[in-house]
């Protein structure tokens, strides 16, 4: 995944601008790799400097990575026993920094279903009708600002979240027990403004801000 020519012309970042980039087993790869993401995922560009040439190329995409929660796999499951210590889950999840997952706007935990579940789950929504929603949501962040929630900075944050009081208080408390970066806090506010939009409420309510929390859960460090 990294950008290793002598030359700075080859690197996969740049090919996923506006798409997708999807890491699998994101640990795996080596750390220089991984924060090299950091770039990108803040500035939608990445530079590639080398003796030879310095260059600038466009990578605005949008991330999604997959992780084991431990080496083995198998750390929190209910129908089987982790095999790794404490010390090796730490080394594990360690090799993902503060600074990069602070840059992913959702962590979320995904468990195994059991074979009933799976095979009796019954039809969900319809992507048709996700993506008329996530539409209807996109073009009033569009309307109210002109530009996507994920594009607000410094002040337009504060002006166009538009938190209630009791939703504002909560986050506040909620950043300084948790420890959150100004950005990690940022970027929940703008996650649960774009929950609000999905809901349709003008208003970023203490629920939308309780929702987008959920959404940034820390990994699991120890059994």
């Amino acid at each position: 995944m990294g950008c290793g020519s002598r030359t700075g012309l080859y690197c996969p970042q740049p090919l996923a601008h506006h798409g997708v980039l999807f890491l699998d087993e994101l640990p795996e790869y080596p750390r220089a790799a991984l924060e090299a993401l950091r770039e990108p995922l803040e500035t939608g560009t990445i530079t590639i400097a080398r003796a030879a040439r310095r260059a600038e190329f466009p990578a605005r995409f949008q991330l999604i990575a997959a992780m084991n929660p431990c080496p083995c796999g198998y750390q929190g499951s209910n129908t089987r026993a982790c095999r790794c210590t404490p010390d090796q889950v730490h080394r594990y999840q360690s090799k993902l920094s503060g600074p990069l997952m602070d840059r992913i706007d959702l962590h979320i935990e995904v468990p195994a279903l059991p074979a009933p579940e799976l095979l009796g789950a019954t039809v969900g929504e319809s992507s048709a009708s996700v993506q008329s929603r996530c539409t209807a949501a996109r073009e009033r962040a569009h309307a109210r600002q002109g530009k996507p929630n994920h594009a607000l900075a410094g002040q337009d944050i504060d002006a166009h979240c538009l938190l209630a009081p009791d939703a504002a208080k909560f986050l506040q408390s909620a950043a300084a027990q948790l420890g959150w970066s100004a950005r990690g806090t940022h970027r929940t506010l703008k996650i649960a403004r774009t929950i609000a939009d999905l809901a349709a409420s003008e208003t970023t309510l203490l629920t939308h801000v309780a929702e987008a929390m959920q959404y940034r859960r820390a990994l699991r460090a120890s059994h």
